[in-house]
């Protein structure tokens, strides 16, 4: 392969990025997180390599010019099928290329990838091998801190040097063990305690290796602190979901230095254009919508706000108009600031 391909400064925009996930981050999600940030990393919800390779799923490769900066999460434990994928989604115009070695659901793990890849580590490292030969973006790993009954200081420095050894230069390390067996894929979201210690000890055992903290991580506040402590990025995942504005609107300045915030209401009536191309083309108000209802999180009006749209997007006649309802709600809430 030849020099990899530069488009964006991807090091720089991962001081903050938005963590892939499942049946979340899909396109429509990411076009609206990217008028909320400019700069911050996005990422796909994980795309298998055989649905690419094997089904020819490419549709799961569909992305909106303007998500950019924006990473391809792919999802196997086969070197040739990841490489094959790996190229399909630099074809495709991602920024960078991510495995999971993270997801513990019990259909990744039917197909021997995502979390249970931590007991391989030198499959991984084949893996990645394969994928930054195929690639000309970026290849990069987002893992747990191990599974099971692993003991993380001694599996994770491991880990990371073999992937490192492999050729990828930056890895996101969600800071809490996967339990494959005895808990579901949410309680694998909370129940296993945060190591965030161990993450900023990985750094300084890997000064040369680009590393991400992920996992517990609910305000810009805490992300500027891990920054600031010496690691080089910062993931957030529920939080930036469920209170977008919170997290996103100030992203740019805080993390980025950049001069203003985003506001949330102009970003509501930005995503209208958005909205009726999506109409047009045959799709349904709510399947962009659903990703809105958090963004006044906090604010007068917005229990009103989520219930238009809660439930007025799923009717099939449902178009942008609702979101003017539901902006009024907003801007005519007692305590509301004047615009």
């Amino acid at each position: 392969m030849s020099e990899k391909k530069k488009v964006h400064d991807i090091p720089r925009a991962s001081r903050l990025s938005i963590a892939p996930m499942m049946d979340w981050t899909d396109r429509h999600c990411r076009y609206f997180h990217r008028l909320l940030s400019r700069q911050s990393l996005l990422y796909t919800e994980m795309v298998t390599a055989p649905a690419l390779v094997r089904g020819g799923a490419m549709h799961l490769l569909e992305f909106d010019p303007a998500e950019h900066p924006v990473a391809l999460q792919l999802g196997g434990s086969d070197p040739q099928e990841l490489a094959q994928a790996a190229r399909l989604g630099a074809d495709a115009g991602y920024d960078e290329i991510n495995l999971n070695c993270g997801c513990p659901s019990d259909r990744v793990q039917s197909g021997t990838f995502g979390a249970v890849l931590m007991k391989d580590s030198a499959l991984v490292s084949e893996c990645v091998a394969a994928m930054i030969e195929a690639s000309d973006v970026e290849v990069t790993v987002k893992c747990r801190i191990g599974v099971d009954d692993q003991d993380p200081a001694h599996v994770l420095p491991e880990f990371l040097s073999r992937v490192a050894a492999a050729g990828c230069g930056r890895v996101i390390i969600h800071a809490r063990k996967a339990w494959l067996q005895g808990l579901s894929p949410k309680e694998n979201r909370d129940v296993p305690p945060l190591d965030h210690d161990l993450v900023l000890r990985m750094k300084a055992l890997f000064p040369g290796l680009h590393i991400s903290i992920n996992g517990g991580i609910t305000s810009l506040d805490q992300a500027r602190g891990f920054l600031d402590a010496g690691l080089d990025g910062v993931m957030v995942g529920r939080a930036a979901y469920h209170h977008p504005a919170e997290i996103l609107c100030a992203a740019d300045r805080v993390i980025f230095g950049a001069a203003s915030d985003s506001d949330p209401v102009e970003v509501a009536r930005a995503m209208i254009p958005y909205i009726n191309a999506h109409i047009a083309a045959g799709g349904r108000l709510h399947q962009v919508t659903r990703h809105m209802l958090g963004l006044f999180a906090g604010r007068p009006g917005a229990r009103a706000w989520r219930r238009i749209l809660s439930e007025g997007a799923h009717r099939p006649d449902a178009g942008p108009e609702l979101l003017e309802q539901g902006l009024e709600q907003i801007e005519l809430a007692p305590g509301a600031t004047a615009v």
